[in-house]
């Protein structure tokens, strides 16, 4: 059931079910419209996307009370707003807010392999090559998809390798957008045939356990996405 409504009348479907009635329902509630947020696409339409209340109650299955609350700490987070006569909004950034979101990032991503070149064990390593398998011999634009959800999948487990929960719990909420940025922009221009390069670099790297070359390239990397949307991403504006 659709639970959140872009202005003026389309609706965006998403997956959610009904809040497990043995724990919090503020938190549930809280975790569960945040995911939904992040699913949301929120930079793939041009319209604000909007929250409606009584399909939030409905699907979740539980009273008014939690999922108000719920909505106060994400507005809180920045991840929401609300305006008066006319409901609850998904804050879009403006595009120079997205580039300094994804400098901030990079600085972090750099950082977080540094780390990884320290602490990583072997195993954790290889497992960030296996997320490109299908395609190594496969051109990543002939599954754009599968290769925009590997693409961020690397990237949140680049962060986790470098074990530093500082740089986790920073991170958590510029996850959201950035990860919307990523998904929207990967199939333009060739970045996928491109990231695809730089990330397997970046493996290479950190299997070598060459700590200053594997921060530069992930950096760097990442840092090639804010001058993307520097460039390209007027309709951030």
């Amino acid at each position: 059931m659709s639970l959140i409504t872009p202005t003026p009348a389309r609706v965006t479907p998403l997956a959610l079910e009904p809040i497990d009635t043995t724990t919090s329902f503020r938190n549930q509630a809280y975790a569960l419209l945040k995911k939904a947020i992040a699913d949301a696409d929120i930079y793939n339409q041009k319209e604000e996307i909007r929250l409606d209340e009584r399909q939030l109650i409905q699907v979740l299955g539980v009273s008014r009370t939690p999922i108000r609350e719920a909505m106060t700490l994400l507005e809180q987070e920045g991840f929401l707003r609300t305006v008066p006569r006319r409901g609850i909004f998904i804050i879009r950034k403006t595009k120079r807010e997205i580039v300094e979101m994804i400098q901030m990032w990079a600085a972090l991503e750099g950082m977080s392999a540094r780390l990884a070149t320290q602490n990583a064990s072997d195993e954790d390593i290889a497992k960030l090559r296996h997320l490109f398998d299908q395609f190594v011999n496969e051109p990543p634009t002939d599954h754009i998809e599968e290769y925009s959800d590997a693409n961020i999948d690397f990237h949140q487990a680049l962060i986790n390798l470098g074990g530093s929960q500082a740089i986790a719990n920073t991170i958590k909420n510029l996850f959201i957008h950035v990860r919307a940025i990523r998904k929207v922009t990967i199939a333009k221009h060739d970045r996928a045939a491109r990231s695809i390069v730089d990330h397997l670099k970046i493996i290479t790297a950190l299997e070598k356990r060459d700590t200053e070359l594997a921060e530069k390239l992930a950096r760097d990397h990442t840092l090639g996405l804010a001058a993307f949307v520097e460039e390209y991403c007027d309709f951030l504006e």
